[in-house]
């Protein structure tokens, strides 16, 4: 390889580095605000498994169209991949369970419908002829329940008019800054089981996290008012929603750490790479330096012989 070509390589490694340094810091500050709100926002849910977990035993003899199980011949899949890319095998790692669990299920094509949150998992069940019912692209790092309840009630609602016989949810789980986990669950029919592999799911393994709240045993009986039937309508819809809401704040607090250690791998890559180079570069010069010296010196001795 010529001089100028090594020169030119080096420059275009080092101008690469900047770009994905740049991109590390920012999503090292997009990281750290989304972690802290999918922390934050864990002790609601751990509040409301403990309010069902109290009343499990008034609620027990009341039925509601939300926690119906009945013979799957229809099912919703809500993916939750980014819309972008470079974050590792971030997005290849939710696809992959998402695509895993369709088939889990047996059903045929025209019998799946797909919600996608994210550009590239509506991309990939698009293509393969899937049904998309709703594509939700750039979503905002500052997620709000409110906007979040159109979706899910919707789903809900078509779960209760048996449009849907199961639902399910599959997301990346924010273990810690290094390490995430594409996982998923059955959001309906709900059930405690449910609520508690989630709620069990989104406590970290590492890092500030607050504490969580003490499950305590569920009493005898409760009174209910205004009726046990008017509270599980608010609670399970509540619940629901829940669900949906930090499953989005996982995988936001997910994808950012994942693109951010994934700039911090290609700046650490391009580096070594520019020293490579580099030291290419200063022996070809090296060499050249040398060869044109021995024919200066090889000129010289001619001359000299003449």
């Amino acid at each position: 390889m010529a001089l100028k070509d090594i020169k030119n390589k080096i420059k275009s490694v080092d101008r690469t580095r900047k770009v994905t340094k740049a991109m590390e810091a920012v999503s090292a500050v997009k990281m750290r605000k989304s972690q802290v709100r999918a922390i934050t926002a864990r002790p609601y849910a751990n509040s409301a498994l403990s309010i069902l977990e109290r009343m499990s035993v008034s609620l027990s003899t009341v039925r509601h169209p939300l926690t119906e199980s009945r013979e799957v011949k229809k099912a919703a899949f809500v993916v939750v991949t980014s819309d972008k890319g470079l974050c590792g095998i971030l997005n290849a790692a939710v696809i992959r369970e998402a695509y895993l669990r369709v088939q889990a299920s047996g059903l045929p094509t025209e019998m799946i419908s797909i919600y996608a949150f994210g550009r590239k998992g509506a991309e990939f069940f698009e293509r393969r002829g899937y049904t998309i019912v709703e594509r939700f692209e750039n979503v905002s790092d500052d997620i709000v329940v409110g906007d979040l309840s159109k979706v899910s009630n919707d789903i809900a609602r078509a779960f209760a008019e048996k449009d849907y016989d199961r639902v399910d949810i599959i997301y990346t789980n924010f273990r810690s800054t290094f390490e995430q986990s594409a996982i998923a669950h059955t959001v309906l029919p709900l059930s405690l089981e449910t609520l508690s592999a989630v709620v069990k799911g989104i406590t970290p393994e590492k890092g500030k996290v607050p504490a969580p709240a003490t499950t305590r045993p569920a009493p005898v009986f409760y009174t209910v008012e205004p009726s046990p039937e008017a509270v599980v309508n608010d609670l399970i819809s509540s619940l629901v929603g829940v669900l949906f809401y930090h499953s989005l704040l996982e995988s936001k607090a997910s994808e950012h750490s994942a693109r951010m250690i994934a700039m911090k791998n290609a700046s650490d890559k391009s580096r070594d790479l520019s020293k490579a180079l580099t030291r290419t570069f200063n022996k070809a010069r090296q060499a050249m330096i040398t060869r044109e010296v021995s024919e200066i010196v090889g000129g010289i001795e001619a001359m000299a012989a003449k």
